[in-house]
């Protein structure tokens, strides 16, 4: 049983006690596990560094051609479809390798609201299980869907929200909806998808801001975090934790360094949650009640910037950009020892089973270092797999997509 199953099983049991879903609502990522954080990655050529090779398969594909290949880190092999669409960019077909498949994607805009103030929006593409191409999805200024890529929880458009949907991507419709004493602006599902973390916010957290004189848009100087809730996907049960926050080093409240949005996850176990930080060692991690513990074992040498996180057996973590061995490269990092192994791409995004990624990463020749697409890379490998066309322009800029992965 997925968590799939537990989710429409629960959903049939309490239809009956649920209003109707709000008229006009369609489907659609993240997420952003979270919502993904921008940076500039600097291009470096230097010597080469020792690499641990693993010897693993590399899958070949034909643009838009199911090939049917073994994946997964060990034990029982399964046979997963394999698609690829190296000619698309934004995807328009199901892409999709060793079981972990692009569920979405969206594009962010900065929306102004007066003169000295705006927000970053996104608009969601959604995956249609059923018809196997993205599908625009309006509504959600926020998607983080459960492994399996068939349900997602959602939050209507005005952030923060005082509800969270479940949103079955094949129908497209709010199968029910989960509503919230205190504003919730991010989301994120734990590894196998029974649990879920809500990060609460008083103000929208993607609001942005222009001092007189100013040519760009930014962050505020603090932060109107107010704690996380850890909900039950099944029962809808949820418990709020209230983490106090200060704000910025030269706000108004002083405190803690923090970005305006700084989201919760849940570790694998789903014992802990834990938020990114500027500040070193780069995260905080917190018991359920919101009390500050020690690192959790396999979390030492976490990047909260690296969205492809801990492999799935919790061996390897993905790691930062390298740039040694090849011109764009990223680290892959021993969970226990540190000992980093240099893996092809420029950004690593997600794991497929526990020795390959998805990565951004530009091409052979390419001088441009944002005219990315996605790629399959291997660890011990210095081949790489085209998935998806390139992005143009540079980062920032409006029209850039941002990818949503779910693995199974």
């Amino acid at each position: 049983m997925n968590v799939d199953d537990i989710v429409r099983g629960a959903l049939r049991e309490q239809a009956a006690e649920q209003p109707p879903a709000a008229a006009g609502f369609a489907d659609r990522v993240l997420a952003v596990r979270r919502r993904r954080r921008s940076r500039r990655i600097a291009l470096a050529a230097a010597a080469a560094v020792a690499v641990v090779a693993v010897g693993v398969a590399m899958p070949l594909m034909d643009s838009g051609k199911d090939d049917v290949r073994p994946s997964g880190g060990g034990g029982v092999v399964v046979e997963k479809k394999t698609k690829a669409h190296p000619d698309q960019s934004p995807p328009r077909e199901e892409i999709s390798v060793g079981g972990t498949t692009l569920v979405g994607y969206f594009i962010p805009e900065t929306v102004k609201k007066s003169a000295d103030t705006a927000v970053s929006q996104r608009t969601y593409h959604l995956l249609n299980p059923r018809t196997g191409r993205y599908e625009k999805a309006p509504d959600w200024s926020w998607v983080a869907v459960a492994p399996g890529g068939r349900t997602a929880a959602v939050l209507e458009r005005d952030l923060p929200a005082s509800r969270i949907g479940l949103l079955d991507l094949t129908t497209g419709k709010v199968e029910r909806w989960i509503k919230v004493d205190h504003g919730v602006a991010g989301l994120s599902f734990s590894r196998d998808g029974r649990k879920l973390v809500a990060t609460t916010y008083s103000q929208n957290p993607d609001g942005l801001v222009k001092a007189e004189g100013d040519v760009e848009w930014g962050q505020p100087m603090t932060s109107s975090r107010t704690g996380f809730y850890v909900l039950d996907v099944a029962s809808g049960d949820a418990a709020w934790t209230e983490i106090k926050t200060g704000g910025l080093p030269g706000g108004p409240t002083g405190g803690t360094f923090m970005n305006s949005r700084q989201d919760f996850a849940l570790t694998d176990d789903g014992r802990h949650v834990w938020e990114g930080s500027p500040m070193e060692p780069g995260y905080v991690f917190y018991d359920l009640t919101g009390k500050k513990v020690s690192v959790p074992a396999g979390y030492t040498y976490l990047s909260w910037f690296v969205d492809a996180g801990l492999s799935p057996d919790g061996r390897l973590v993905a790691g930062d950009f390298a740039g040694k061995k090849w011109k764009t490269s990223s680290y892959v990092v021993d969970a226990k020892t540190g000992h980093p192994t240099e893996v092809r791409g420029q950004q690593l995004l997600a794991w497929v089973g526990n020795k390959q990624l998805i990565a951004w990463d530009i091409g052979k020749n390419d001088k441009n270092e944002f005219h990315q697409r996605l790629v399959l890379v291997t660890i011990g490998s210095d081949k790489e797999v085209p998935l998806s066309g390139f992005r143009e322009g540079n980062d920032g800029d409006a029209g850039r997509w941002e990818p949503l992965f779910a693995q199974p």
